[in-house]
């Protein structure tokens, strides 16, 4: 994962986590946004990242990298795509879902999956710093249940009322689009004005997936995080699914 102007890159110093990050605009176009590289994964870092449209990815043998695509692949809530299918597969409340029920086993059932072409990303290093995250209240999953196994869910960062997606898995047939069905229409309610997914991909677009310029989703993400987040992170009773499929 090599830059092809590796000196138009900007380096974060890891012993300073508050330094600012460049403007997103610089980000090279080839490789599609990569902006900055090292720098470390502090939630200070982090958490300024993600208020500037930024987020870290990398494999767990390279270099901190960390990226701002043009376009930006992103879920408007109230227009995820529901396929007949998975609309049955809903109405026969054969699963749950739930929040911050079982976010480090989420983020672990994440690991073994692969980004195309990125290999093993999500490496001990980012567990750590999203474990962190969550802990601070700002980091959350989504889990999907069936008899009480967890089969499927997501995890992503909330600031405001925006949500950033970051991985998804699945060890059930359509979990992870149920839990992504679900939050959207929970974020929805929420009056969230859009899920960040990052970089678009045919699986996405299939599910209802759009773009925006880098401009428009920077703004459009700041003035989400200027509102105030939700009270408690909960799945109405309406998104949930049968509790019964919960782990007792």
């Amino acid at each position: 994962m090599t830059a092809s102007h590796p000196a138009r890159l900007h380096w974060l110093d890891p012993r300073q986590p508050d330094q600012p990050f460049p403007d997103p605009g610089l980000a090279l176009p080839d490789p599609n946004g990569l902006l900055a590289i090292g720098g470390d994964l502090s939630a200070t870092r982090l958490l300024n990242a993600y208020r500037e449209g930024i987020f870290p990815w990398f494999n767990p043998d390279e270099p901190i990298l960390w990226w701002s695509p043009d376009p930006r692949c992103v879920f408007f809530p109230d227009e995820v795509h529901v396929s007949r299918s998975l609309a049955k597969r809903m109405r026969q409340c054969e699963y749950a879902v739930s929040f911050d029920q079982a976010f480090a086993r989420t983020l672990e059932a994440c690991a073994g999956v692969r980004r195309a072409g990125r290999g093993t990303w999500l490496g001990p290093e980012m567990r750590t710093a999203y474990l962190t995250l969550h802990q601070l209240g700002v980091a959350h999953s989504v889990e999907v249940w069936q008899q009480g196994q967890l089969v499927g869910g997501l995890y992503g960062v909330a600031l405001g009322r925006m949500f950033f997606g970051e991985s998804m898995f699945s060890h059930a047939s359509d979990a992870s689009k149920l839990a992504l069905v679900h939050l959207a229409q929970q974020l929805a309610d929420w009056e969230f004005p859009l899920i960040d997914c990052q970089v678009s991909s045919p699986h996405l677009s299939r599910l209802g997936a759009t773009t925006l310029s880098r401009t428009a989703f920077r703004l459009a993400s700041q003035q989400a995080q200027e509102r105030p987040p939700p009270r408690r992170w909960r799945f109405a009773a309406a998104h949930a699914g049968d509790a019964a499929h919960l782990p007792s």
